[in-house]
């Protein structure tokens, strides 16, 4: 018998925040359950215990079972799952938001969808990758082509640092083994930044798809966020575990990126650079549920009413 059915779910106040939560864990060849307010991993060298509201997000690799009780857990707790192909190549992802309010989503929908909102977002986004320049009067040719210039310097110094010829970023989505070992750790190292960032996005209730730098995609605003952070976090550690040639290049990527996100305080910026791109407003930690009805007339009209002719007079 099932002794956890008809628990209540958690209201979202008694949730760790998002900044305080651990950044990922990858789980491989092992099946997930759930036993009270946690997730049991099991494989053959026996089980651990995951506090579920402790975790941002899991990386679930290859072999990887997961019941259904663990599945409604996670999504209580706001935990980000993503299903990661063999060597983490591919990424899925779901998860539930830690705020009740639409508020910021639809500040990012508003900009999104306005044209000069847009560009100030974008350019807002460059701006962050050069902090102590002024790249407010370039174009948007001028600024990509000043991103451009950054990315591949860091590549650069990262190759001359560790000693490693730099050939460009090449790889096969559909054969990780094919790269070589520096592209092999970048796109270990991405994938993790990405399921972070995704982590994020829909812990602050924001949409993953809409996008400013990079639209048409499902994920278009979890790439516009990781790219702030790519040549600071995962390029330089990509070039320092391929110049050591682990056995396991992937696995210690994803450790060592596990550990680069902790000392970076990632997960607080993250969060921080959204609210201030989005210029979010008024009390952010205010998860109390808010639901109107829309109106052509008025701004909004209270719900959980009936509304007659004499109410609308």
């Amino acid at each position: 018998m099932n002794n956890n059915a008809g628990m209540i779910s958690p209201d979202l106040q008694t949730l760790p925040q998002i900044t305080d939560r651990m950044t990922f864990i990858y789980l491989e060849h092992c099946k997930l359950n759930r036993e009270d307010s946690a997730i049991v991993v099991r494989d053959e060298k026996g089980s651990v215990f995951i506090p579920a509201a402790a975790v941002s997000v899991l990386l679930l690799g290859p072999g990887t079972e997961i019941t259904h009780r663990a599945m409604e857990l996670i999504g209580d707790m706001g935990v980000c799952v993503i299903w990661v192909g063999e060597n983490g190549v591919r990424y899925y992802a779901g998860g539930r938001p830690l705020t009740h309010r639409a508020s910021l989503l639809l500040k990012q929908a508003e900009l999104a969808t306005n044209q000069r909102g847009h560009l100030d977002i974008v350019r807002a986004m460059y701006a962050m990758r050069f902090p102590d320049e002024d790249v407010s009067g370039l174009t948007m040719q001028q600024l990509r082509g000043r991103e451009g210039a950054r990315v591949r310097k860091a590549y650069r110094i990262a190759a001359e640092k560790n000693g490693i010829e730099w050939k460009g970023r090449d790889y096969d989505p559909r054969d990780f083994e094919s790269g070589s070992p520096v592209n092999q750790a970048l796109t270990a190292g991405n994938v993790c930044l990405y399921g972070l960032a995704h982590a994020v996005i829909f812990a602050l209730g924001c949409s993953p798809g809409l996008g400013f730098v990079h639209v048409g995609h499902e994920n278009s605003f979890v790439y516009d966020i990781a790219d702030l952070y790519k040549a600071e976090i995962v390029i330089p550690l990509a070039f320092e575990v391929a110049a050591e040639g682990p056995d396991d290049l992937p696995a210690v990527m994803r450790r060592r990126m596990r550990d680069k996100m902790v000392s970076a305080k990632l997960l607080e910026r993250m969060v921080k650079d959204i609210r201030v791109l989005l210029c979010e407003k008024g009390e952010t930690e205010n998860n109390e549920a808010e639901l109107y009805l829309w109106d052509n007339l008025r701004e909004q009209l209270p719900s959980c009413r009936s509304y007659g002719k004499k109410e609308m007079q």
